[in-house]
């Protein structure tokens, strides 16, 4: 009778142990389903988020549209810049017309005036150049002419063009190299990052 009991009590136990595992099976899938269906909440609330804390287009101060040389500049933004920069890219696209130069190269000039000074007419340089002045940050060394010159914008790039064009191989390099070899500076993969921006500009200022 004690062998049997015996028996009967370790099944019960072994009965107990199963329920109590079963019972925390379920609780656990319960509880990863709650925990699953919050995730989902959770990130269906993300891209609002995401949506809310993009950068906004600066707020471009009220403006008519301007002609400079023929082209008709809008208040902005255009690619991030207003009508002040835009004006300016507009005298880099009239020195590239003016030597007969096509929309290609006219890109690259802004490209290269907006890696030197986001297209704003700079008077001062860095610790690299603290004599350079203007869109391209022309240097004081007799290359790129006065300091007058090279504070006007559209001598300025004339002088950028002038210089681009006797480069051999202008027509077929990368827009990073032409304007590398132009400005001598230390990466020559600077400018890419700023080739979208001139296209839009260009694109824009052009149509």
């Amino acid at each position: 009778m004690v062998g049997r009991r015996t028996q009967r009590t370790r099944s019960r136990r072994s009965s107990r142990r199963v329920i109590g595992a079963l019972v925390g099976t379920a609780a656990l899938v319960v509880g990863l389903v709650v925990a699953g269906v919050v995730g989902v909440a959770i990130a269906a609330t993300k891209p609002h988020a995401q949506a809310s804390a993009a950068p906004a287009p600066p707020a471009c101060p009220a403006a008519d549209p301007v002609n400079v040389g023929g082209i008709t500049v809008p208040r902005g933004p255009v690619a991030g810049f207003c009508q002040a920069e835009l004006e300016n890219a507009a005298q880099v696209m009239n020195a590239a017309r003016s030597l007969g130069i096509g929309t290609h190269t006219q890109t690259v000039g802004v490209m290269t005036a907006i890696g030197e000074s986001g297209l704003r007419n700079l008077d001062y340089g860095d610790a690299a150049g603290p004599d350079s002045r203007g869109l391209f940050q022309q240097r004081d060394n007799g290359a790129w002419g006065t300091y007058a010159e090279r504070m006007d914008p559209y001598t300025a790039s004339l002088h950028f063009f002038e210089k681009a064009i006797r480069v051999p191989g202008w027509q077929t390099m990368s827009p990073t190299l032409l304007a590398h070899a132009v400005q001598a500076n230390a990466d020559a993969d600077y400018y890419a990052q700023y080739w979208p921006e001139a296209e839009q500009i260009v694109a824009a200022l052009g149509s």
